[in-house]
């Protein structure tokens, strides 16, 4: 009953969003109508704009002009009015099409139902969206004002039941975004299986002749980028079960994996902290289960802070792995090399939509801050170079560079961008991207060396260039990790300068 219930909501759903949709597709075609029958055109069956001549009451003297004027501005407009009303007869039909086949072939998904009631929802939740869709290529700001736009039932079904579609856009909620996600991640799973059973067999067919082994090695290396995939979408899992996560980016299209999590509630959150990791770090390798631990401890640190001394607002920290960071193989490939920019400005658009997404997509301004680590500081820098991010401070750790020389260039606020740079820290001296950020005027160093924290507490000296381990950057009860929580919780004046 309860498939049935949802089939039927589905259906009923979208054939009345569709209803709607072909009475303003008729008022367009009658509108186009008109316009082409004032200037004696013909709009065929098929879409294709026919002339008819001249009209007939059109003055001897003035039918040079007449016809001008018609094939300069009435014939081409009337050839793209029909081009949009054929295109939106074509989307409101493969809607209805697709949503009709699935209802026939039991494949509208019930998961989440405990009732009759809850199914109806579920059902209304997927015919609308079916039939509702954003602006296309549309900004964060752009994203968000269609979501407010909604009539508030619709936003309500779409919530318990969001599409897919809405689970990477940027100005969504992040509750929804999370929803669509995680109802994603079993059919990202079955999808990718079924691409990797066929590869399995491409490897396996038997080939003679010049060149087989390198159609095997290719399919093998096809096949590898495939199960690395299914390996990834088991890490997020884990991530995701121990709770309290929000899965605000889940992207299987590229080579590597690409996903975000927050930690706490980023919808409500006063304090939220989006950090980027560097070179190596892949979802499919266990870098976000580890990078999610580190940004568990600061959500502690930086909420313990804001209990004590601050607001006392609440904190959530987001690891965000929504671009394929250069890995250690890739080293010698001039697209992707670590020592080149190429993927830090890839993915600074992206990181700089996300964030543009939390203000865009919340009623409050959230104090936001962003943070990057070692080749993630360099795409953080190029981020911040566009404008409307909407970043309060920036904490960089172990930076090759901002991508920038003054630091005027970054949209941050003044005396609002951090460094944190250990003792040994290879890296952090390269300066390969635009300089050393600890030397550059305007950056405020904080110290990662043994100190006593404003409260009184003793901290240890983080060393070298990693974030995890007994020494590295955001370990637990280390000055550089304190440091990072205090500009989390908007303390910046708790923070502990660095001396030189």
């Amino acid at each position: 009953m309860r498939e049935l219930v949802a089939e039927v909501s589905t259906v009923r759903s979208t054939v009345i969003a569709t209803a709607v949709e072909v009475r303003a597709i008729g008022r367009d075609l009658g509108e186009a109508e008109i316009i082409a029958h004032a200037h004696h055109f013909l709009i065929n069956d098929d879409g294709s704009v026919e002339d008819l001549g001249t009209p007939p009451d059109t003055p001897a003297d003035q039918a040079e002009s007449v016809d001008e004027d018609r094939q300069r501005r009435i014939r081409p407009d009337l050839v793209e009015r029909v081009k949009r009303i054929l295109e939106r007869a074509d989307d409101a039909d493969g809607e209805l099409a697709k949503v009709l086949r699935d209802a026939d072939k039991d494949l509208i998904d019930t998961r989440g139902a405990h009732n009759l009631a809850d199914a109806a929802k579920l059902g209304d939740a997927r015919g609308l969206g079916e039939t509702i869709e954003p602006p296309a290529g549309g900004t964060p700001a752009q994203h968000a004002d269609w979501w407010k736009s909604l009539p508030a039932e619709t936003r309500s079904a779409l919530a318990t039941a969001p599409p897919p579609w809405l689970g990477n856009m940027d100005g969504i909620p992040a509750a929804v975004r999370h929803t669509a996600n995680v109802n994603r991640i079993d059919d990202e799973r079955a999808s990718l299986q079924a691409q990797a059973t066929q590869l399995q067999r491409a490897v396996d067919k038997p080939r003679g002749g010049p060149g087989a082994d390198l159609v095997r090695s290719r399919y093998e290396r096809q096949l590898e980028q495939v199960q690395g995939k299914l390996t990834s979408l088991d890490n997020v899992e884990k991530v995701m079960g121990q709770g309290n996560r929000q899965l605000l980016v889940l992207d299987t299209s590229g080579e590597r994996t690409k996903a975000a999590v927050g930690i706490g509630d980023v919808d409500t959150a006063k304090h939220v902290s989006v950090f980027t990791p560097g070179m190596d770090s892949s979802v499919e390798h266990g870098s976000l289960r580890d990078y999610d631990r580190s940004m568990t401890q600061l959500q502690h640190e930086a909420e313990r802070q804001s209990l004590r001394y601050g607001d006392g607002g609440e904190v959530s920290t987001v690891t965000w792995l929504g671009y394929e960071a250069p890995q250690l193989s890739e080293t010698m490939e001039p697209s992707d090399s670590v020592a080149r920019s190429s993927a830090a400005e890839r993915g600074s658009e992206d990181l700089a939509d996300f964030y543009r997404g939390i203000n865009e997509s919340r009623p409050d301004d959230p104090h936001l801050v962003a943070m990057g680590h070692s080749y993630g500081s360099t795409t953080t820098g190029y981020a911040l170079q566009e404008e409307g991010t909407g970043v309060d401070a920036a904490v960089t750790m172990g930076s090759p560079g901002l991508g920038t020389g003054p630091l005027e260039q970054l949209n941050v606020p003044d005396d609002r961008t951090y460094n944190l740079e250990s003792d040994w820290d290879p890296v952090a001296e390269l300066g390969r991207f635009g300089g050393d950020p600890g030397m550059q005027p305007g950056v405020d160093n904080l110290s990662t060396s043994e100190s006593t924290a404003p409260d009184g507490r003793e901290l240890k000296a983080s060393t070298g260039h990693n974030t995890g381990g007994p020494t590295g950057y955001l370990n637990p009860g280390t000055t550089s990790q304190y440091n990072a929580g205090v500009i989390a919780a908007g303390l910046p004046d708790r923070a502990v300068d660095a001396w030189f």
